[in-house]
């Protein structure tokens, strides 16, 4: 099932959808209350066409938590040894932007890369997971860019600043319910060109392992994104470079660059 948020103009306001085909079934709360539900549901009452919507973040998180190094072949290029334990950092919810949003180059920097993951949307609190019980509290999957000022990130050493900024989290354009995480194609473009292409396989530590990891730190809460690390390939975005994050079984994340 794929999960989203938009408006139209019959909803101005963001309301929540269940996508099915062309067509939005409009939620009567938000995408953590469509557990049960579904497109025939009689709590669906109204139907949008997709093609007058507009999409957002499908979530709204109180906090994204990144996972640097976390893919094998991208830790070669960028020198690392691979990390032993998950190496976290935070992106601010004001980072987060939806598909079709504008993606703003900073001033401070002259070095602003893309990086494209798979994002773990959590479906409910989550504190001291187990590997038993962790894939249970993920609501689904979703697109996620964590653009990074990659000057800014080597010259301050900790990451908050180099990829804070706002409009540097990308997420969407929808979340899928119903995806095996663990060898899914994650593909990068910008202007037309594969730059990065690799595969979830490659991860250092798999979904279950950062679940338990994170919750075992702090607690997690609904909409809250696990930004799960990004293949190699990853480079620079310049003004009106068209970026796309593809992954298998979800869709394709859209943003231009300013």
């Amino acid at each position: 099932m794929r999960l989203c948020r938009f408006t139209s103009p019959e909803f101005p306001e963001p309301r929540a959808a269940i996508l099915e085909g062309d067509v939005l079934h409009v939620l009567p709360g938000d995408i953590h209350n469509a557990a049960g539900l579904g497109p025939r549901s009689p709590q669906v009452t109204a139907r949008v066409p997709l093609a007058t919507a507009r999409l957002l973040a499908p979530v709204e998180p109180s906090k994204v938590v990144g996972v640097g190094l976390n893919y094998r072949a991208h830790a070669q290029e960028m020198g690392k040894a691979l990390p032993d334990v998950p190496r976290l950092f935070i992106k601010p919810s004001t980072a987060v932007i939806g598909p079709g949003d504008v993606i703003v180059r900073p001033p401070e920097s002259q070095r602003v890369d893309h990086e494209g993951e798979l994002g773990v949307v959590i479906g409910k609190r989550a504190r001291k997971l187990t590997a038993e019980n962790a894939l249970s509290y993920v609501l689904g999957y979703t697109c996620a860019n964590d653009v990074t000022a990659r000057d800014l990130q080597i010259a301050d050493v900790q990451f908050t600043r180099g990829k804070g900024f706002d409009t540097f989290c990308p997420l969407g354009p929808w979340v899928e319910t119903e995806l095996d995480p663990n060898a899914l194609k994650v593909e990068l473009r910008v202007n037309g060109q594969t730059r990065q292409s690799g595969s979830t396989a490659d991860m250092v530590h798999s979904v279950v392992q950062l679940l338990v990891f994170i919750t075992g730190i702090m607690t997690l809460l609904p909409g809250d994104v696990i930004a799960t690390g990004t293949p190699a390939g990853v480079g620079p975005l310049l003004p009106g470079d068209r970026v796309e994050v593809e992954i298998q079984g979800i869709g394709v994340l859209q943003n231009r660059v300013e």
